[in-house]
């Protein structure tokens, strides 16, 4: 095969793991304006509420190494596939539980899902990125946000006029026709995974537990905001339900504009310098769009705020994951195992903590301490120096 039909390949791989991202965050962009109709219509709580998101999380991390497992043996095209296939289902899974006990089976069914084929579709695009000696990941994150942005900003007006049901059903269609069209592209790795694996021990450095940390922290705000923000406008500030599912669509929206300019603001200031403004813009957008209730400032300023958060937000995690993948001394894989799974423990966990801490103090206060962490990154930043390199191609 000669070098321009290789090129070629990659190029539609490209497109067909943005795809992927895509899909991955427009199930999960929808799953947000369900959350007041899911509360409702089940009679929960905060606190159960809480408990449910936190399947949702546990399934996640459940399936996570599950993923690299299989990636090790398959390569992440065919486990792409196989979590993509099954996932575009999970959405409508949780809008027909009937009761808490159906609703708890789906919601870890929904998260591990949505972790396994997140893993793979990261994997994929480290494949797309050495196949076409560049970097790609700021930008498919892109379209996971721009997926998230569509998922919620589209999800409130359908679950308005058509009901829960339909509009999981709708979003599932959408899903599957978009994975059908995707995944003949998908690449295969030119190194097998499997030779980046090495058994089960982790890695002795401390450096790269504390890039973890720093993508864990890096990742909250956004799990906050998907699982809670909805909740947050409707019940502190009085929102419409078509209006309160506009929280995580803007935020999500603003992250993916600026993941898709990310590139090339990294290759000119930085990592560390990008890093640094970006978590001070995430904190100034998180702390108004908490003070919002107390100064009567209303849920259209407290939207802006957070998709301004969302601008702050947008390049922090591809950063963290660069900088995990590239420890020195240690496999690239390996880094990046270690990273990822602290990174998305912030995601997938941390909102069902806000959760029980919401039920006793409100959503403000909680919003205030989460502007807090964002500080903490900021003066992490200096950590971040590894994720500056040069791509190479594949060999």
């Amino acid at each position: 095969m000669d070098a321009s039909s290789v090129k070629d390949i990659a190029v539609r791989g490209r497109w067909a793991v943005a795809t992927m991202f895509f899909i991955n965050g427009f199930l999960t962009g929808s799953w947000a304006p369900q959350i007041p109709v899911f509360v409702s219509r089940l009679d929960i709580s905060k606190f159960t509420l809480g408990l449910l998101i936190l399947l949702f999380g546990i399934g996640a991390l459940t399936f996570m190494p599950l993923s690299g497992y299989l990636m090790s043996r398959y390569g992440s095209r065919a486990v792409l596939r196989g979590f993509a296939s099954v996932c575009v289902f999970g959405l409508l899974l949780v809008a027909l539980a009937s009761n808490v006990l159906l609703a708890a089976g789906a919601m870890f069914l929904f998260g591990g899902l949505i972790g396994g084929m997140d893993v793979a579709m990261n994997a994929n695009a480290v494949a797309v990125e050495r196949q076409l000696s560049r970097a790609v990941m700021s930008s498919s994150h892109g379209f996971w946000s721009l997926g998230g942005f569509a998922g919620g900003g589209l999800g409130g007006l359908a679950i308005q006029n058509f009901g829960p049901v339909a509009h999981a059903a709708g979003v599932t269609l959408v899903a599957l026709v978009l994975l059908l069209a995707a995944a003949r592209h998908l690449i295969v790795e030119r190194k097998p995974a499997a030779q980046e694996h090495h058994g089960f021990a982790l890695p002795r450095s401390a450096g790269v537990y504390l890039v973890g940390l720093l993508a864990l922290l890096s990742m909250i705000p956004e799990g906050a905001i998907l699982d809670w923000s909805a909740l947050y406008l409707r019940q502190e500030l009085g929102a419409e339900l078509a209006t309160a599912g506009l929280a995580f669509a803007f935020f999500s929206g603003a992250m993916a504009l600026m993941r898709f300019a990310g590139d090339g603001v990294r290759n000119r200031f930085g990592a560390v310098k990008t890093l640094r403004l970006s978590s001070l813009i995430a904190a100034c957008g998180m702390l108004v769009a908490a003070i919002s209730p107390w100064w009567g400032l209303g849920s259209g300023l407290a939207i802006a705020a957070f998709a301004f958060c969302g601008l702050g937000v947008a390049n922090m995690v591809p950063i963290a994951f660069s900088a995990g993948g590239n420890q020195p001394g240690m496999a690239s894989g390996t880094g990046m195992s270690v990273v990822t799974t602290m990174g998305y423990s912030g995601i997938l966990m941390a909102p069902s903590a806000i959760g029980f801490a919401a039920e006793h103090v409100g959503f403000s206060p909680v919003f205030v301490a989460l502007a807090g962490f964002q500080m903490v990154v900021c003066l992490m930043a200096g950590l971040a120096h590894t994720a500056d390199f040069a791509a190479q191609p594949a060999e």
